[in-house]
């Protein structure tokens, strides 16, 4: 370990030198393409500043070249990963991108990504796919190779390309067609113990965090949604960033932390015994797409509406669920799930109407003329008059009430209440009473997973058990977006002039600017504070380009390095050379050349 890492923070992991001597390399021998101007779709700061800095180039919509830059802070990022994973106790292996379709016949995962999944059919008729994650290939693998209770808990690891056919991708490399990904699944005969997969989950808790503060980012846990992986809980691990494409909802009393999709709504009063206040109106509301348009011709707050949705179970007799929440919020797939015990998903729209259903117009009475499982949000019920659906094709009504309108299914127990909506900022908090939630923008770049059997019970995947019993195999599933995390990182460190990288995933700690490398004293000066940075840990990058200075420095700022030296004839024959952090404002410095290893050191203490 190099000096700076023994006196960085040793608690938190940071790596930020190199274990020996670190490399140097000169930018006329590298491949650096900086430009003044960023593509027209570049609209996000990662977006921009990669391709001005000559870290990626296109190749195709969403496809990259990773140029020599970028690599090496990949690299870092992914030596990271690697070291962590293994402390936790996993294995690095390597499966195929390419993979055939009849992996997804049990589980249909390729029903649920639909589009998303890249498809192609080789030369024999055979349909393949390209891995979007790995959840069936690894069963598969697993179902041939483990027969024995004694083989468990596993935990492996990838670090691979994966690929999604996004219909637009955007935002460089936060939402592109192939990118690289650390994928790891654990396997299990319990969920407690030293064997079970809450252990297990919890070491991959502790190893992403450990990742990520070593990476030098400012990040939040998050609980969340499993979505299409599936599973019974999980977390996201979010870069805290203000342009963020992600809302977190977060408790500043209690600290509870959750993504829009999973976040609770603390208890909020209701009841179904407000007496009416207006008499039912039917209202002629044609060519009114949105619930505003609705609203401004009803004379209404979108706030006094009932915003009525038809949802299908999944896998049951009993079919339709109709979630309502106020007019102006937005209902949560995930509560309704809960809140009725079985999955659900969006009815599709003609197998509705065919039911009975006016989509787009439905109200809560209609569960006096179809057979369905009513659910409403505890803010959809305290006003005195409500407007909604007709449950008529172009036509909504006013004055709804639900004590009168709804006696006989209230009294009859057939509707719920329950926390069916997203939760916004200002909403109650549900870990702390008279706390109140707050809202932050985040980039996700971690997700883990409990996956459960749901894999392993689809696929076959099951062993004797201690009892000698057949049992299927509990699973875990732990992601980090590699080339996503070195784009969010710029996208929560940067300025007006570029990118400011921590020190532990910069693609060099320290950078020399010469200026007139033509002199020979001069080019002989920066080598030998190269070399002395090097054996220090320190990569070094040389810039030593026959260039003007302002352009040198303009580059400098823009791709980013932590620690930038700038060596000239003047400071030569002063015995001085001027320094600066990148993340410093103001001039260089002028310290004393003997001082100049030393000054790195210190700041690199400061910094890491």
């Amino acid at each position: 370990m190099s000096t700076i890492n023994a006196q960085a923070d040793n608690a938190s992991r940071h790596a930020a030198l190199n274990a020996t001597a670190g490399c140097v390399h000169n930018w006329s021998q590298t491949l650096v393409p900086t430009t003044r101007e960023a593509p027209s779709d570049a609209e996000t700061p990662s977006h921009i500043f990669l391709v001005r800095a000559g870290y990626i180039r296109q190749v195709g919509a969403g496809i990259y070249n990773y140029l020599p830059l970028a690599w090496r802070s990949l690299k870092k990022i992914s030596a990271i990963v690697r070291e962590e994973m293994d402390a936790a106790g996993a294995s690095e292996f390597l499966m195929p991108a390419l993979m055939p379709i009849e992996l997804y016949k049990d589980t249909k995962r390729d029903v649920d990504y639909g589009n998303l999944l890249f498809t192609l059919e080789d030369r024999h008729g055979r349909r393949s796919a390209l891995g979007p994650t790995h959840e069936e290939v690894i069963t598969d693998l697993m179902c041939g190779a483990v027969t024995s209770y004694k083989q468990f808990p596993l935990n492996l690891y990838q670090i691979q390309s994966k690929f999604r056919d996004e219909a637009r991708p955007r935002a460089g490399l936060l939402r592109c067609r192939e990118f690289i990904m650390k994928d790891a699944y654990s396997f299990h005969l319990e969920l407690e113990g030293d064997a079970g997969l809450n252990h297990t989950y919890d070491k991959m808790y502790q190893a992403y965090t450990n990742i990520f503060t070593r990476c030098g980012l400012d990040f939040s846990a998050v609980e969340a949604e499993a979505g299409p992986i599936g599973g019974s809980a999980s977390h996201e691990f979010m870069v805290n960033c203000a342009n963020g494409e992600d809302t977190i909802l977060h408790c500043p009393s209690s600290g509870y932390t959750a993504n829009v999709e999973k976040a609770e709504i603390g208890e909020r009063t209701w009841s179904f015994d407000v007496a009416p206040s207006a008499e039912i109106t039917k209202h002629h509301t044609p060519n009114m797409p949105g619930i505003d348009l609705v609203a401004e011709h009803l004379g209404v707050q979108p706030a006094g509406m009932l915003k009525s949705i038809v949802f299908r179970r999944v896998g049951t007799e009993a079919k339709w669920v109709v979630a309502v929440v106020r007019g102006d919020h937005d209902v949560n797939e995930g509560k309704v799930r809960d809140a009725v015990g079985t999955a659900v998903e969006l009815a599709p729209e003609a197998e509705a109407r065919a039911a009975g259903f006016a989509i787009g117009y439905v109200s809560p009475r209609t569960i006096d003329t179809i057979k369905m499982t009513l659910v409403v949000d505890p803010d959809a019920l305290n006003a005195e008059s409500w407007a909604t659906g007709a449950d008529e094709k172009d036509h909504h009504i006013t004055g709804f009430n639900w004590s009168r309108d709804m006696a006989d299914a209230i009294a009859g127990g057939k509707v719920k209440v329950a926390d069916i909506r997203n939760a916004e900022a200002g909403d109650p908090s549900p870990r702390a009473p008279g706390a109140f939630l707050e809202t932050r923008r985040g980039i996700e770049v971690g997700h883990i997973f409990k996956l459960g059997t749901k894999y392993s019970s689809a696929m076959g995947l099951s062993v004797l058990n201690k009892e000698q019993k057949k049992q299927d195999v509990i699973m875990g599933c732990y992601g980090i977006g590699v080339s996503r995390t070195l784009s969010a990182c710029i996208e929560s460190a940067h300025d007006e002039n570029g990118i400011i990288w921590p020190l532990a995933i910069a693609p060099y700690h320290a950078q020399i600017v010469v200026i007139r490398p033509d002199d020979e004293g001069v080019m002989d000066e920066a080598n030998k504070l190269a070399a002395e940075l090097s054996q220090q840990g320190f990569d070094v990058l040389i810039d030593d380009r026959d260039d003007r200075p302002g352009s040198k420095f303009k580059d400098a700022d823009l791709i980013g390095i932590p620690l930038r030296f700038i060596i000239s004839p003047k400071t030569i024959e002063s015995g001085e050379i001027e320094f600066k952090a990148r993340a410093d404002e103001g001039k260089a410095e002028l310290i004393k050349r003997e001082d100049a290893v030393r000054a790195a050191l210190a700041k690199c203490e400061s910094i890491a």
